[in-house]
């Protein structure tokens, strides 16, 4: 479903295993992010009333899982921290050109979005499927199912967003998937969702 070009390599779930509080502390800001951009989203596109009705959703979901690996986070008796800079996010932003009508900027906006979902996925699936604590293998199975959800709603909307423009969103992500394939090769090294 999700087409990725490069799976994780599941050694990166050992490497995470290890240091479990910095991959959660990572994971919240995460979510954090993921709500925050929507919220952007609403602020520069308040006129696409479907786009905002799904990001107005996407906000109330996403501080959820913020404050589900918030409490975590507290439960083991760890403080949530400074917030961790997603290199790999800032390299998938370059993909996209600069400029641009404004229906192309929403466009990119929303498979950006799809992008970290896809991934986001992928590497939830990977720990679910790898990690030895139980719990936690239920618990990002769970997020896996839900980031799926988030990934398919923003292929959607950029589809319906861009097709009065007749932007062609199917070869714009299939590029893109070539690009993120690459560059993911680049990551899996760090205790981080993305790194």
């Amino acid at each position: 479903m999700l087409k990725l070009k490069m799976k994780t390599d599941p050694r990166w779930v050992a490497l995470a295993e290890n240091n479990i509080k910095e991959v959660m502390i990572d994971h919240a800001f995460c979510e954090q992010k993921a709500a925050s951009n929507a919220i952007s989203i609403i602020v520069k596109f308040p006129e696409y009333s479907e786009v905002v009705t799904a990001m107005s959703e996407l906000v109330r979901e996403e501080m959820e899982h913020f404050k589900m690996v918030h409490d975590k986070i507290l439960a083991n008796g760890w403080v949530l921290g400074q917030e961790r800079k997603d290199d790999y996010v800032n390299k998938l932003m370059t993909f996209f050109p600069k400029g641009g009508s404004r229906v192309s900027h929403l466009v990119y906006r929303l498979l950006l979005a799809a992008m970290i979902e896809a991934r986001s996925c992928e590497r939830f699936k990977t720990l679910s499927e790898n990690i030895k604590d139980k719990e936690l293998a239920s618990f990002y199975y769970d997020l896996m199912v839900s980031e799926a959800g988030h990934y398919s709603m923003f292929i959607k909307l950029a589809k319906k967003v861009g097709a009065p423009e007749n932007i062609d969103i199917d070869k714009i992500w299939e590029e893109f998937l070539l690009f993120e394939g690459e560059l993911i090769a680049n990551y899996g090294h760090k205790e981080s969702i993305h790194g």
